[in-house]
């Protein structure tokens, strides 16, 4: 039986983006039933809008697919998950203050929370990191890592610089120790 220092170890070795003994995803909060509270067949018409507003977004009618997201937004304007879609589409657009603003809808419906809240905590980790803004996709992709979004971890890893430095160099110590001849890498 492997030793929690041991466990430590291996995940490193298989994981060298990883910092050693780091386990940002082994304490992820469950993802919550959103539906539960509200009306089924309206939810039912939202739903219908969503699924047509991602297969427009899919051929390319980003026109249309934002058209059906703001009509479920207006039908239930309390459900996260049309928020969380119609920001994908406006960053398809090219509208990124947009879908920020939707973003923010998205995460407080949700309560930062859940599969939806998870999905909007990485978009908006993901614009921050386009719009060079570190600290702040940091933060987001590290609440999305602990609801258990994997990529969010990868993420939230690459960000943190102590983790770059320590994974530079515990890469440097395995390569001393599987080429102890071979010189020093920078």
């Amino acid at each position: 039986m492997a030793t929690e220092n041991d466990q430590a170890v291996l995940r490193s070795i298989f994981n060298p983006d990883c910092p050693f003994g780091d386990d940002l995803g082994e304490t992820c909060e469950p993802l919550r039933d959103e539906d539960s509270s509200f009306d089924p067949e309206v939810l039912r018409r939202v739903h219908d809008l969503e699924v047509r507003g991602v297969k427009a977004a899919e051929s390319g009618d980003l026109h249309s697919a934002l058209l059906l997201f703001s009509e479920a937004i207006e039908i239930l304007p309390d459900w996260a998950s049309a928020y969380n879609n119609r920001a994908q589409a406006r960053r398809l657009d090219g509208d990124t203050a947009g879908a920020l603003e939707d973003l923010e809808c998205a995460i407080a419906l949700s309560g930062g929370t859940g599969l939806t809240g998870c999905q909007a905590l990485v978009q908006r980790g993901l614009l921050h990191k386009l719009l060079h803004e570190e600290d702040a996709a940091l933060c987001d992709f590290q609440r999305a890592a602990r609801l258990g979004s994997s990529f969010a971890r990868q993420q939230a890893l690459l960000l943190n610089p102590y983790a770059a430095l320590c994974n530079n160099m515990l890469s440097q110590v395995f390569h001393k120790l599987r080429n102890p001849q071979a010189p020093e890498k920078a």
